[in-house]
Order: structure tokens, then sequence, then C-alpha cells
């Protein structure tokens, strides 16, 4: 199983803090990171996500794993900054998008998925009267949760067959079988809700 955003139970500070004050905060965060614009901002960003990865008590080995499958597009964003921009706009850029990606990740780590769904349809409520389905938007948000994880796993199959067959540095013998079966998923999905009640 993938240890991308996978909760990990812990007895922890972060744990026990309500879901909908994590997701507030990393709305406040994402925010935060568009004033970002020295590295010395960015290192001090990233520490402070790096403390509350200590506080929560998630593993050094599961942090990594939230951002490895992203290296390679990192990588690439890090060397076309530092052509367009310099390093220092490039380590402001990649460095911004890495905290928060490992931000959002922290909230999977260390909030149930149940509790994330239950923030949002709570939140929406109050909407219904001008015809948004809250648990509607809450079966959403729970898929996309559920997907994330199948996609990296996908990409990790996909990659890996791509290696076998000696295209291993082909953008192209990667994007298009992702996407593929990316595309075999969604449809299977539909099926069964459908198959389960859920109108298409």
């Amino acid at each position: 199983m993938s240890a991308l955003a996978v909760y990990v139970p812990r007895d922890s500070l972060v744990h026990r803090l309500p879901a909908g004050t994590k997701l507030v905060c990393l709305v406040v965060a994402a925010a935060a990171t568009f004033a970002l614009s020295r590295p010395w901002q960015v290192a001090l960003a990233l520490g402070v996500v790096a403390l509350l990865y200590g506080a929560a008590r998630v593993p050094w080995r599961t942090a990594l794993d939230q951002v490895r499958p992203l290296g390679w597009f990192l990588g690439a964003l890090a060397a076309f900054q530092v052509v367009v921009a310099g390093w220092e706009r490039a380590v402001v850029v990649v460095g911004g998008m890495l905290g928060l990606v490992l931000l959002a990740a922290l909230v999977s780590l260390t909030t149930r998925a149940t509790a994330i769904v239950d923030v949002v349809v709570r939140s929406l409520r109050p909407l219904r009267r001008v015809g948004v389905d809250p648990e509607r938007v809450g079966l959403l948000v729970a898929l996309g949760i559920r997907s994330v994880a199948v996609i990296i796993e996908l990409a990790r199959e996909v990659r890996q067959a791509q290696l076998a067959r000696g295209a291993g540095s082909s953008p192209l013998a990667f994007i298009v079988p992702l996407v593929l079966r990316t595309l075999r998923h969604a449809d299977r999905l539909a099926d069964a809700l459908v198959a389960r009640g859920v109108d298409d």
C-alpha cells in the first residue's frame, strides 16, 4: 500500500486539533506562500513544517514519501525557474510548493478522511437552499482523497513498466499509459457508483 497521505494514528497535539482548524490553517498557509519572496523566508517556512511533522510524530520516511512522487516535477520546475528568473526565484517557487505539499499531506496524515468529509459537509449545509448538495460534495472529496493514492500507485506501475521496456527517458511513454489507466480507473469507479444507486 502506498504511504502517500494515509492516516498515521498517533497521540499528538497535531492529531488532536479539529479537522476544521487544520483545513483553515492549510488555506491560510496556501495564501501565505504568495508572500514568500526570499530564500530565507522559504527556509523558515520549511523549518516550521519540519517542526510540525516532529510534533505530529510522523516518521521521516513517511514524510519523504509525500514528496518523492513529485521529485521529477519539482526538479523540472526548478531548472525552468533558474533559467528564466534565477536561482533565488527557483528556491522561492519550488520551496513554497514543497512546503505546501508537505502541509497538505500532514493534514491527511493526522486527520481521518471521514473527519475531513464531515467538515466539508457541515460547512456547505447553508448552501443547500441555493441548490448545493453537501453530501454529494462530501462524496466527491472522499473520492478525491482516495484517488490521489490510487493515481500515485498507477504512476509507479507505469514507471516500472517503462523501465522494463527500456523507455526510461521518454515522457510520452510515461504520460500516455498513465492517462489511459487513470481513465479506465475512473470508468470502473463510475460504474461502481451507479451500481450502488448513485446516479450518473
